[in-house]
C-alpha cells in the first residue's frame, strides 16, 4: 500500500473512531435525566403515560409528583418545562418536590412537561446542555432544552400548523410548541398527545387549580406578570396585591387573550374545570439580544449588551448591573404559586389547600436556590 492510501486510511478511521466516541456521547447526553429527590412529602410518583397510554415508551413520557394531605381539600396542578430553556419554573417544582408538605388537598408537579425538547438545542443558539446549581454538599446538574419537541421525535413540520379544535393557523414549528397544542389531541402529533395526556391528568385528578410556569425575555411586553383566563382573574389580582403588600414582589396581571389559542391559561380553562393561570419571571437568556450565552448567564442573568438596552429605555422591566439571577426567578415563581393557591384557598374554602414547608422569595434569595436542593442517593 502507497503512503498516499495509507494516510488517507488512517485519516478515515481516525474519523470514524472520533464520530463514535461523540456518537456515543450525545447518546449519554440525550437519554440521561438528571436526578430528582422525592422529597419527605412526597406520597406517590406517576408516568404520564399512566393517564395516557400512547405515550408510553416513548421520549415524551415523563414523572408526575403528588403531595397529597391527610386532610380533603382542592387540587393544584403546577406544570414547568413546557418551554425547556425557562428554568426558574423547573426550578420552582423541584424545590416543592423536595421540600414541601401538604396538610390539605393535593399538589401534583410537573417539572419536565415536555422531556423530548430538554433532549433538544435550538439550532444557531448555542445553548449549553446543561447548567449546574451550587449547594452547601457539591453541585446539582439539570438539562436546559429548546422551547421545541426535538425534530427527531417529531419531523417534518408543516407549512402552517392547523391548531386543534379552534382552526387558527400557526406558524408551522408551533406544532412542536407544546404551549401552542392544549388542549392537545389524543390521535394528534406526539407533541399534542402531551398536551391531550395533561388535560387527562387534570380530568382523573379532579385538578380545581392549574398553574404553568415561564420566563421571557427582556424585550418581551408580558414579564414578570400572571396571566390568566378569565374565569380565574379574581385570584390573579389577589394574588398581586399579596406579593407587592407582604413580598415586596412587583408583578403584573394579565388576561388570556380569548382569541390567541393553544396557549395553557387559555386552552386549561375553556376545556377542563380548572381555573387557570401563568407566570412569566425575566430571563436574558431568550433575549435575542444577548451577548455570550453560557451557563454563567443562564444563573447569573447578567449581560452587557442588554444592560445598554436597559439604560436606553428598550426593556419591559428594569435590569441592572445585578442581572437577573436564577434566585430571584426562582423566588417569585415559588411565592407566586403559594400566593396564588392561597387566593383560591380564600376564595375556595370548600376546596382549600395548605402547603406547608416552601420557601418564599426572600428565603430563596438569602440562601440561594441550592439551599433547597436535596443530595441524590447513590
Amino acid at each position: 500500500m502507497s503512503n498516499k492510501w495509507l494516510r488517507k486510511t488512517l485519516i478515515i478511521l481516525l474519523s470514524v473512531i472520533m464520530m463514535v466516541i461523540a456518537g456515543r456521547e450525545f447518546l449519554i447526553w440525550l437519554n440521561e435525566k438528571e436526578p430528582i429527590v422525592e422529597g419527605p412529602g412526597v406520597t406517590r410518583v406517576a408516568k404520564l403515560s399512566d393517564y395516557f397510554a400512547d405515550l408510553k415508551g416513548t421520549a415524551l413520557d415523563t414523572n408526575i409528583y403528588i403531595l397529597e394531605g391527610e386532610e380533603d381539600g382542592g387540587a393544584v396542578m403546577v406544570t414547568a418545562g413546557v418551554h425547556t430553556n425557562e428554568l426558574s419554573g423547573v426550578m420552582t417544582n423541584v424545590i416543592l418536590i423536595e421540600n414541601a408538605h401538604v396538610e390539605k388537598g393535593k399538589v401534583i408537579l410537573i417539572p419536565f412537561a415536555n422531556n423530548s425538547a430538554f433532549t433538544a438545542g435550538h439550532p444557531g443558539e448555542a445553548y449549553p446542555m446543561r447548567y449546574h446549581i451550587k449547594t452547601d454538599w457539591g453541585s446539582r446538574w439539570f438539562r436546559f432544552g429548546d422551547r421545541y419537541t426535538n425534530p427527531i421525535h417529531q419531523w417534518p413540520d408543516p407549512e402552517v400548523y392547523v391548531h386543534y379544535p379552534s382552526g387558527q393557523s400557526l406558524s408551522g414549528f408551533d406544532i412542536r410548541n407544546l404551549n401552542r397544542t392544549f388542549p392537545g389531541k389524543a390521535d394528534g402529533t406526539i407533541t399534542e398527545k402531551v398536551g391531550h395526556a395533561i388535560m387527562q391528568v387534570i380530568e382523573k385528578e379532579n385538578v380545581d387549580l392549574f398553574i404553568d410556569l415561564h420566563e421571557a425575555e427582556p424585550m418581551y411586553p408580558v414579564i414578570n406578570t400572571i396571566v390568566a383566563n378569565q374565569k380565574a382573574m379574581d385570584i390573579a389580582v389577589i394574588a398581586e396585591m399579596n406579593l407587592s403588600a407582604f413580598e415586596g414582589i412587583k408583578i403584573g396581571k394579565e388576561i388570556s387573550p380569548e382569541n390567541l389559542h393553544g396557549l395553557t391559561h387559555r386552552e386549561v380553562g375553556d376545556h377542563s374545570r380548572a381555573l387557570s393561570l401563568l407566570a412569566e419571571t425575566c430571563d436574558p437568556i431568550q433575549d435575542p439580544l444577548r451577548g455570550r450565552t453560557d451557563e454563567a448567564l443562564i444563573i447569573t442573568g447578567k449581560d452587557e449588551f442588554i444592560l445598554k438596552a436597559a439604560k436606553l429605555g428598550l426593556l419591559y422591566v428594569p435590569f441592572d448591573e445585578t442581572g437577573s439571577h436564577i434566585d430571584v426567578r426562582t423566588g417569585r415563581h415559588t411565592s407566586t404559586v403559594l400566593e396564588i393557591i392561597s387566593a383560591f384557598s380564600e376564595l375556595y374554602p370548600d376546596k382549600e389547600i395548605i402547603v406547608s414547608d416552601a420557601p418564599r422569595y426572600a428565603e430563596i434569595i438569602e440562601k440561594g436556590v441550592g439551599y433547597f436542593l436535596l443530595k441524590p442517593r447513590g
